[in-house]
Formats: C-alpha cells, structure tokens, sequence
C-alpha cells in the first residue's frame, strides 16, 4: 500500500473520518491519482516514441523528477493529516 494511502485499521472494520477531514482526505488522494495518471500518459508517449533511446533516458528522467516534485506537497499534507488523526484513531 502507498505511504500516503489512508490504512484500515486492523480490526478489519473501515476507518471513518470526521465530516471535515474526509472531503480534504478524498481531494488530496484524487490529485494525487491525477497526477500519477498524468505521468503514466507521458511515460507511455516517450516509451512509445521513436525518439533516440539516450534522449528518450533523458526525457523519462526529467518526467520521474517532475512527477516527484508535483506529488511532494500532496503527500505532505496527507502525512500531517494522518499524523493529527493518529491519537484519535489510537
């Protein structure tokens, strides 16, 4: 499971959210999977491309960079979501 995804609790039952948290929960999970849709795309339009295989490296590189980069901040604020959740939870 990814570090930014919202784990079940052990007991098998779904973990509920306060009415605020859950729709800040949902946004940041939705830009998070369009942002990933977005670099899969891309990634899919070098490999598939005829462009040399060194600049395709170059561009695949460039495109994994910019992925993490635009991801970063939305992890964050889920970590620290999830942190200020934890002693509720516990």
């Amino acid at each position: 499971m990814p570090p930014y995804a919202a784990r079940p609790p052990s007991t098998g039952e779904a973990r509920m959210y306060s009415p605020a948290v859950a729709p800040l929960l949902q946004s940041l999970l939705a830009t998070l999977a369009d942002i990933d849709f977005a670099f899969e795309s891309d990634l899919e339009v070098v490999e598939n491309s005829a462009t040399d295989e060194a600049l395709k490296r170059k561009i695949v590189e460039r495109l994994r960079e910019q992925h993490r980069e635009r991801r970063a901040p939305y992890v964050r604020q889920i970590d620290a979501l999830q942190k200020r959740l934890q002693p509720l939870v516990a």
